[in-house]
């Protein structure tokens, strides 16, 4: 009798107060006042409660100490003018890469201003992801939808990031013109309900040939049914960023307020006889602590071009990285950079610094984690695209701190561009690509190696937006 109620007390005390019995793991009364106790109702945390539920928390956050910590002189950039403006479309990715050819354009011709057209290779950028969207979803047909690969497509059927890849295989295959023969439209500055329309319609045309190929059609046919249903994309392109040029003449004014001569161009001439800049000449690096470095690495269906090369890139330290961009620079060679922009970001210093916030005093607690964990905890990854311009050395040649051309207009950051200390290139700098003839042959022949292929879900995917 003195056992059987000693169990039926046990049984009545791991009853919480909703009757329901007390299961490992949950969050019981006696664990939610162990929890109450902890916080310290002080004069101090009082105010502080007050301050962070009533304003910004990245406002509180901002040290006050740090401002004006960063000069904005750089003594080493590369030859650039203009500031472009990619306003509220995720292409930095096709702006960092034809800003990088506009500088060595604008330097080849001695021209007083320049930009290309960033709507006519996104035209021809959105309906090739749509064909190797369709593609996926042919090859992948007659398995269950919710295989890993098909729910990865059907989640991600188009959008409007990238990365340099899609730049050089759409260049190549498409060719460029100047900004003001295919200008930008309500719907190239603002992509997202043109990128909804396309989403919608791609999901709904693969459940139709997912029901074709369960009736019994092969390949062939399927390839046929897709071609009318690309029809139908480039219909949607046309209305929202208008038809591209075939042909078109075109003339431009040097520094010194000459005219050129008046020329005619397709776009593949214009780019092969104006721009004539080798977009194979590049290679893509990577800082990845959390995957062995000195290696090739793939990722599958990372492309924008069916018939392109997935996305490749070498895997360095950090440090190896700063030295062949460091003699870019001092060569007067712009480079595609990417990071973890929304890290540390003072807009209005137009300074990345990871001395800028501090989130660990104003919470009193530890948000703190290594690059390596934030990579593989999905916490930071790259999100934006931006081109390498400038470095700041010592008399002795050590780094200070480097200059990044932005795509947000001239009114953002400073005066349109971004101070990033050396530090912050560390801890959220992911991608660099940077011309064959600055890096050592040893790194080069890690090119000849092969890749380790990595799935396109894959944390390193992710596009810049």
């Amino acid at each position: 009798m003195k056992r059987f109620l000693i169990v039926l007390f046990v049984v009545f005390v791991t009853i919480n107060l909703s009757g329901q019995t007390n299961k490992p793991g949950m969050l019981t009364p006696e664990i939610l006042k162990t929890l109450q106790k902890n916080v310290e109702h002080t004069p101090e945390n009082t105010a502080l409660t007050n301050a962070i539920s009533n304003n910004d928390i990245q406002n509180l956050a901002l040290s006050r100490s740090n401002i004006g910590k960063v000069d904005k002189y750089i003594s080493n950039r590369v030859s650039s003018k203009g500031i472009t403006d990619q306003k509220s479309s995720g292409r930095c990715w096709l702006y960092t890469g034809l800003n990088v050819i506009r500088a060595r354009a604008i330097q080849k011709h001695d021209m007083e201003s320049f930009e290309l057209s960033q709507t006519y290779p996104f035209f021809y950028d959105q309906l090739e992801k749509a064909n190797l969207f369709l593609e996926g979803i042919i090859q992948t047909a007659d398995k269950p939808l919710d295989d890993k690969r098909v729910e990865w497509l059907l989640k991600n059927p188009i959008g409007d990031g990238g990365q340099w890849t899609g730049v050089a295989d759409l260049l190549e295959k498409y060719g460029l013109v100047p900004a003001e023969i295919m200008p930008d439209t309500k719907n190239s500055e603002a992509t997202r309900w043109m990128s909804r329309m396309l989403a919608r319609k791609l999901r709904k045309q693969a459940i139709e040939i997912r029901k074709l190929a369960a009736m019994g059609s092969n390949e062939s046919s399927l390839r046929q049914q897709k071609i009318e249903m690309l029809s139908e994309i480039y219909h949607i392109l046309v209305r929202t960023l208008g038809e591209p040029p075939q042909t078109f003449e075109w003339r431009y004014k040097k520094a010194n307020g000459e005219l050129s001569e008046l020329k005619s161009y397709t776009p593949i001439s214009f780019y092969n006889d104006f721009v004539n800049e080798d977009v194979n000449d590049y290679v893509m690096f990577m800082n990845d602590p959390s995957r062995e470095y000195y290696k090739l690495y793939e990722i599958d269906y990372d492309r924008h071009v069916y018939e392109g090369e997935n996305w490749k890139y070498i895997n360095l330290p950090a440090n190896e990285i700063k030295t062949f961009a460091k003699t870019s620079i001092l060569e007067n060679e712009a480079m595609y950079f990417s990071c973890d922009v929304g890290k540390q970001l003072n807009k209005d210093e137009g300074t990345l610094d990871v001395n800028n916030y501090d989130y660990n005093d104003l919470f009193g607690v530890d948000f703190d984690m290594s690059k390596t964990e934030r990579i593989q905890t999905f916490a930071s990854g790259s999100s934006h695209g931006m081109n390498l311009v400038g470095v700041d050395l010592t008399p002795g040649g050590e780094i200070r701190k480097w200059l990044l051309e932005n795509s947000w207009g001239p009114k953002a950051g400073f005066d349109g561009y971004l101070i990033m200390t050396d530090r912050w290139f560390d801890e959220y700098m992911f991608r660099l690509v940077i011309k064959k003839k600055y890096i050592s042959s040893v790194v080069l022949d890690i090119l000849e190696t092969t890749p380790i292929m990595l799935p396109p879900w894959d944390p390193m995917f992710l596009p810049e937006e």
